[in-house]
């Protein structure tokens, strides 16, 4: 018995959850839409506010889509209506980002700027010099773009230098140890 997935999921004020053919769920909020298709076994319906997902049988196959399919829908919902967003901090000396216009710039340690642009869907804030805020309305969305940012220079584990997510816990190692007299 799966326990998310048999959980209701109330639809808020302003959201609307259309459910096509061949289980095309399309959510609209203030912030945008979200369309994604489903696995056509899954059964998903809408009534009276609130969201609700079934399997047809106890095969294995069917239950581990049951809890995954109410999860994505929550969070098209969760997105449409307050959108996500990750904050990555870089930490160096002379490590730091800018934006200018819809392209994000950044200085880390490299002969040459590395640029990166806004995509559909994506927006960028760089509120200091060392933090990058990524917002959009779709969770896996912003997560891979901001895994695209840490990518371009991960932390390091001997002087933490480098792009680390907010609350992210370096382990550090120790460096090499002296020779002795």
């Amino acid at each position: 018995m799966s326990r998310i997935g048999n959980k209701p999921i109330s639809v808020p004020a302003g959201v609307d959850v259309s459910i096509s053919d061949g289980n095309a769920v399309t959510v609209k909020g203030p912030k945008g839409t979200l369309t994604k298709n489903f696995h056509s076994d899954i059964i998903i319906t809408c009534e009276g506010g609130e969201v609700k997902v079934a399997r047809p049988s106890e095969d294995k196959f069917h239950k581990s889509l049951h809890g995954l399919t109410r999860t994505l829908v929550s969070n098209m919902i969760e997105g449409v209506t307050n959108g996500y967003s990750k904050t990555l901090e870089i930490e160096g000396v002379g490590y730091r980002a800018a934006k200018q216009g819809k392209n994000l710039v950044m200085n880390l340690g490299f002969s040459h700027q590395v640029v990166m642009s806004e995509t559909d869907g994506i927006t960028i804030d760089v509120p200091a010099p060392n933090k990058i805020v990524v917002n959009g309305i779709d969770k896996q969305r912003v997560g891979q773009y901001a895994s695209e940012i840490r990518e371009k220079r991960p932390p390091e584990p001997y002087k933490g230098k480098g792009i680390r997510y907010e609350g992210e816990r370096i382990i550090r190692k120790e460096g090499k140890a002296g020779k002795g007299k």
